[in-house]
């Protein structure tokens, strides 16, 4: 009866270590993680193009980087952002910008205004080595709720790749974990503290955790630190094929639809228009009336071989240098001109 007795003891104190230890993780890397709160300008697309109201929205995301000045965070959250604000666990506030952004991936990377001297960057594990059943946990603003932790396992690994050079272009995680909206952009750690994904969306049917989300893995997110990711233009672009092209009368098969152009972006002081017309083909809603980009440089954008080489060609974008951008507006075709600063 004694042994069972000890038994049971050992077992309760070995519990209680380990709940011990799993706060003291989540206690540890709780400082890198921050509340991100943007401000986006919107048109009301009612054909006003200068009819815009301001939209607020936020997200997570995670302080990376010796330098302490950047932060990583799903690129939906960030990329039509006109001001980002980003604040810690301790309430620090600071501001930030874009820096580069992977919308396929939806990864982004901010750089900070000022670097987070005082606060821990958290360390990035290696999501190669990660199992399926591997225990995880995620910390993020859940429906604004800051800084709130839910646990579980990878449950699935998806890679998709370049139908043109098999190269990665989305690499992400299924988990179990608890995500719903204001999650999005938050690290993903496993059970050593480490950041293996970035949370990036759920699947669900009613709105709610339904069981299913997803985080990009840390392999496409160290990416986007060594320069992978598209430096960010500030533009929100719907791709046109052949029929699309044919209904706007525009002069190619493929080009990039407009909706909506960042302040202070690129795009905004090249002189890009956003749509400002709300219209509808089929299942698919988008505001009209906005610039259809044509051509970047050499690259027409008349098929997806050439949206693909455009994307890796903004990868090579140098300070300094000039970039011509062909245009339809009102039914005429201009060249804008950009150089990079």
């Amino acid at each position: 009866m004694k042994k069972y007795i000890v038994l049971l003891l050992l077992l309760m104190t070995a519990t209680m270590l380990q709940a011990q230890s799993f706060a003291d993780l989540i206690a540890e890397v709780n400082q890198s993680v921050v509340t991100i709160k943007v401000l986006e300008k919107r048109n009301l697309g009612i054909g006003n193009p200068t009819g815009f109201t301001s939209a607020e929205g936020m997200g997570s995301g995670v302080l990376v980087g010796e330098r302490k000045l950047y932060i990583l965070t799903a690129a939906h959250v960030v990329a039509n952002a006109s001001e980002i604000e980003v604040t810690f666990a301790n309430g620090t506030t600071i501001g930030a910008t874009n820096r580069r952004i992977d919308q396929t991936s939806d990864v982004a990377l901010l750089q900070l205004n000022n670097p987070a001297s005082a606060i821990p960057a958290a360390k990035i594990g290696n999501s190669e080595k990660v199992r399926i059943g591997d225990d995880i946990f995620i910390i993020g603003n859940p429906l604004g709720l800051e800084h709130s932790v839910s646990r579980g396992i990878i449950s699935g690994k998806h890679i998709e790749k370049n139908e043109y050079n098999q190269s990665r272009v989305q690499e992400f995680f299924q988990t179990d974990a608890s995500i719903n909206k204001g999650n999005s952009g938050g690290p993903m750690f496993n059970m050593q503290g480490e950041v293996i994904g970035i949370v990036s969306s759920i699947l669900s049917f009613s709105g709610g955790f339904e069981g299913l989300g997803f985080a990009a893995t840390s392999s496409i997110a160290t990416e986007i630190l060594q320069q992978r990711g598209r430096i960010w233009f500030g533009t929100d672009v719907i791709p046109m094929n052949a029929a699309f092209c044919k209904l706007f009368h525009v002069p190619q098969e493929g080009a990039l639809l407009v909706q909506s152009v960042a302040e202070s972006s690129p795009a905004y002081f090249m002189g890009l228009k956003g749509g400002y017309i709300s219209m509808k083909v089929g299942d698919s809603e988008f505001l009209g009336g906005g610039d259809v980009i044509l051509q970047f440089d050499d690259i027409p954008l008349n098929s997806s071989k050439n949206l693909n080489k455009f994307f890796d060609y903004l990868n090579t974008m140098e300070n300094g240098k000039s970039y011509r951008v062909k245009i339809l507006r009102d039914g005429e075709v201009k060249t804008l001109t950009w150089r990079m600063q």
